[in-house]
């Protein structure tokens, strides 16, 4: 018998806690969303999900979008509280934040343990100095490599997102960052080709021909051997590509995008797949 599905609930918080902007960020873009969730909407989301969930898997609520960790503690706390309760009622069984590599300390590792999360995904992107600073993360690939550390130790489970095609990025800083990951030993990863979306630094550094997208065949090539490198590691890609919405194609300028991406480059490696 196949593993059981699992009930994934996402709570979007567009930008929230991000203390500077990416060059290639568009979370309402991608999203659709765009403002903060209210506590009632939020547990109006939940209460919609389960009211039609069917499955016997297990069920976790998610933060998706923001830096949650960056968000003022006072907001951490309500959007925790609201999750946790579902989580103590035995209606969820965990709770999953995204959050920035340099916003993990030892203080906030305490209090989502305390409140119900058991994954943790980062937003590594690159594990290139050079590519962080060009892309304007604010962060340093220490940061991921120190965090990682601290919520493997708080025994969490640990995701990292990963963007090839990121500015000053080429077929080496791509796969060194790949190597760095693996020997971080995340729980899993996922893969985001970098899309170049409307109203964003990267869309202006289009536009003045200081960025220039990769094509679509350049990065199936790339990241089929990234997928290798990861798959042969143990490391499991839970997404390769931006899921398809029609928000996101709506503001989509240039680059990579294909929406079976992922098919594409199991395709190219003969069809080893998921």
């Amino acid at each position: 018998m196949g593993r059981k599905k699992q009930l994934i609930i996402p709570i979007f918080i567009p930008f929230g806690g991000c203390p500077n902007r990416c060059v290639f960020c568009d979370q309402e873009g991608i999203t659709g969303e765009e403002k903060m969730p209210t506590l009632k909407e939020t547990a109006d989301t939940i209460d919609s999900y389960l009211s039609t969930w069917k499955g016997r898997g297990g069920k976790e609520i998610a933060f998706y979008g923001g830096s949650f960790t960056a968000l003022p503690e006072e907001a951490q706390l309500e959007y925790l509280k609201t999750a946790f309760g579902y989580v103590s009622g035995g209606r969820v069984d965990s709770v999953r934040v995204s959050t920035r590599p340099d916003r993990v300390t030892p203080e906030i590792i305490e209090y989502l343990k305390r409140y119900g999360v058991g994954t943790v995904e980062l937003g590594a992107q690159s594990m290139s100095d050079e590519v962080l600073r060009a892309s304007g993360r604010g962060h340093t690939a220490k940061s991921t490599a120190d965090a990682v550390r601290l919520l493997r130790d708080g025994g969490f489970k640990v995701g990292l997102q990963f963007m090839p095609g990121l500015p000053g990025d080429d077929k080496g800083t791509v796969l060194r960052t790949t190597e760095e990951i693996i020997s971080l030993k995340p729980d899993f990863v996922r893969v985001y080709p970098t899309l170049v979306l409307k109203n964003t630094p990267l869309h202006r550094m289009y536009l003045s021909e200081s960025y220039r997208p990769w094509t679509l065949e350049d990065m199936v090539e790339l990241c089929s051997l990234v997928y290798d490198l990861l798959t042969d590691a143990g490391v499991p890609v839970v997404r390769m590509g931006l899921q398809p919405t029609a928000d996101l194609e709506r503001n989509l300028v240039a680059g990579p995008y294909h929406p079976s991406f992922r098919q594409l480059v199991e395709g190219r490696l003969g069809g080893a797949g998921v």
